[in-house]
């Protein structure tokens, strides 16, 4: 009898990416080099949060954040450095940039051509979503019309000189993080596509005949939840959505260009800092949701460490997180099947159901003026869903295993101090010093005259792609570009969406507004502050809330403040207390500049601090002053505000 296994045909994998970079170019090429030997076939890079936000190491705003997150990335010796050994022409490469992106693409085009590779040959892809990061991620630098200009730009550049490369990820993924439903996320991120695809049109760069083409290099970057069954009727209904959209807006018949093209990384909101190991069978759990279904499966797909819900992850983590690809791509008999969903009746109502409100949701967004029109609306809505998913985690209507049940555990072999990256504190003053040394060897005239170049650009809507190319090998840094666009463009302030959320009001939460409102003096006013670049700010957010329904009076300014514009602040605002939101790893740096500021100031008033940060880190902070640490597994914000109001009892006592 003949094994049926090899009557059957399989097909390809999806492509196998890991989502890394850290240190510098150099430390993250070697990572990317192994990586690829142990059976990756694709690059995901990561980049900083300077170069993210377009600051060089030097600058204020730059302290404790170089090397953190990502690969620092300020010049074209940087890229050099990081694509070593990595064949330009044969390599898929996706780039996590969104605000820089043209810069970045810049740099990586420039180093190609010195291989002798043209920009024709390059395929990748730049995320290069800016929508979503005044959403929801924060690494925006530009107004939103300057910024969806330059991915019009991006887009059109690429049509005629890259056109294997995806110009833009339309990213749903951190919109998931900072709490969209399924409908939520499927509707914002085609609302956004939508808006771009209009623009490109309108803007006269791709001709009618070539536009099909725009629309076909469109892609997206989603994000999959544990609720495994629904995640994959989402990704049906939004493979339905996008081709009628390009069907019936823009008139698309090649079946080849209407196809939805995803990659994905599995969600990192639902990792947990308490049992970490329970990630595991999340992160593989949540994979079925992108590879289940063969029509909405993934084309790449890039999962996230088991602790990353601790901090960055080491080699060997990654390396677990690829191989959990690998065994349900190549043991399984996934590969082998057409796709298993068709005919299922669950299946077909909820994906039906999911895509008429969808759908729903996207006619009222346009009616709106369409996404980018909507920045403050949109913004209320996530923020008013993380405010719905906190309320049902705090009252344990949302089970989450080892957080709020099943928490009674023995001892894990995979904890202590060293199950984490640490990235050494030297990295950044070597790149303060590489930078300098690299700005004071290069042609300082040809670098002012690509500068003067790219602002007459800016200024006079030409295309900023062959300015940003010729600024790149001119030997240009990352801050220097953003700072020249930041001059014609200006710099955007995003909305917190605090304001106008209304949520209901947990009896624990009441009971804290009672404490508060009868204290001597009068309810605590808070100072809510995000010291640094890190721009995840939905904790910040959610507790700005929290505080807000525990009766306090709650000042939050938003993302981005150096540490003497928060002592500032807090001088002139007086609160009682200030809670400080870092997730970027950055806490050792910049929450003793803080304190130093604070009481430069006169400020006297406790400081506590939220995110993630390592059990090893918590009692330096204690030490230097911080009244109380709070990370991930502290899920209860009604016991937060609780002690908050304890700090402030005591502190106004002390000073009575």
């Amino acid at each position: 009898m003949t094994d049926a296994r090899s009557a059957r045909r399989r097909d390809e994998p999806w492509l196998m990416r890991t989502y890394s970079g850290h240190s510098s170019a150099e430390a993250s090429n070697q990572l990317y080099r192994t990586n690829l030997a142990k059976g990756q076939t694709g690059l995901s890079i990561a980049f900083d949060l300077p170069t993210q936000t377009g600051y060089d190491p030097d600058h204020v705003l730059a302290r404790g954040e170089v090397g953190k997150v990502g690969v620092p990335v300020v010049h074209l010796g940087h890229m050099r450095a990081l694509m070593r050994d990595i064949p330009p022409a044969t390599m898929n490469t996706s780039m996590t940039i969104n605000a820089t992106a043209a810069w970045l693409l810049a740099l990586y085009v420039a180093n190609a051509e010195e291989q002798g590779v043209r920009s024709s040959e390059l395929r990748g892809t730049t995320q290069n979503d800016v929508l979503k990061e005044y959403l929801s991620r924060g690494t925006f630098i530009f107004p939103p019309l300057p910024s969806r200009r330059i991915i019009v730009d991006m887009i059109a550049w690429t049509n005629r000189h890259a056109p294997k490369w995806n110009p833009m990820n339309v990213c749903s993924y951190h919109l998931q993080e900072v709490g969209a439903t399924p409908v939520q996320e499927v509707s914002f991120a085609l609302a956004n596509a939508i808006d771009v695809l209009d623009s490109v049109r309108e803007s006269g760069q791709v001709s009618a005949d070539a536009f099909p083409g725009v629309f076909g290099a469109m892609s997206f970057f989603v994000n999959a939840g544990i609720r495994f069954v629904e995640e994959t009727c989402k990704l049906r209904a939004m493979s339905e959505l996008w081709e009628w959209i390009g069907r019936e807006r823009y008139g698309i018949t090649d079946d080849k260009a209407l196809r939805f093209r995803y990659g994905v990384q599995v969600n990192s909101l639902g990792l947990t800092e308490a049992q970490p190991e329970n990630n595991v069978q999340r992160i593989m759990l949540e994979t079925l949701a992108v590879t289940l279904s063969k029509r909405a499966r993934a084309r790449s797909v890039q999962l996230p460490a088991w602790n990353e819900a601790l901090g960055l992850p080491r080699p060997w983590d990654q390396q677990w997180s690829l191989r959990m690809q690998q065994v349900l791509a190549f043991e399984t008999d996934l590969l082998e099947y057409d796709d298993i969903l068709d005919g299922s009746h669950v299946v077909e109502n909820l994906t039906a159901e999911i895509r008429d409100a969808a759908k729903a949701e996207l006619d009222d967004i346009l009616s709106r003026g369409g996404a980018y029109a909507s920045v403050d609306e949109l913004k209320r809505r996530l923020v008013a869903s993380m405010a719905e998913r906190t309320r049902r985690i705090a009252s344990g209507d949302q089970v989450v295993v080892g957080v709020n049940a099943f928490t009674e555990t023995a001892e894990s072999p995979l904890g202590g101090d060293d199950n984490i990256l640490r990235v050494d504190p030297a990295v950044e003053a070597a790149h303060v010093a590489d930078v300098q040394q690299w700005r004071s060897r290069r042609d300082s005239a040809a670098v002012a005259a690509a500068l003067r170049d790219l602002r007459d650009a800016a200024m006079s809507n030409r295309n900023i792609m062959e300015p940003s190319v010729a600024l790149a090998k001119a030997g240009g840094t990352t801050g220097e570009w953003a700072s020249t666009l930041r001059e014609v463009f200006g710099e955007y302030r995003a909305p917190t969406g605090v304001g106008g959320v209304v949520a209901p009001r947990s009896e624990d939460l009441a009971a804290v507004a009672r404490r508060s409102n009868a204290l001597p003096g009068g309810p605590p006013r808070m100072l809510v502050a995000k010291p640094g670049l890190d721009g995840h700010s939905s904790g910040a957010e959610q507790i700005a809330i929290a505080a807000r329904d525990a009766g306090m009076e709650v000042v939050y300014g938003g993302i981005r403040l150096t540490p003497q514009e928060i002592a500032e602040s807090a001088r002139d605002e007086d609160p009682d207390v200030i809670g400080l939101s870092i997730l970027s790893g950055s806490h050792q740096s910049l929450i003793p500049d803080v304190l130093q500021e604070l009481r430069r100031v006169g400020v006297t008033a406790p400081v506590v601090v939220g995110g993630i940060i390592p059990d090893a880190d918590q009692p330096v902070l204690l030490a230097a002053g911080v009244a109380a640490v709070y990370t991930p597994k502290d899920y209860s914000v009604a016991r937060i505000m609780n002690d908050i109001v304890d700090i402030v009892t005591r502190h106004r006592d002390a000073h009575a």
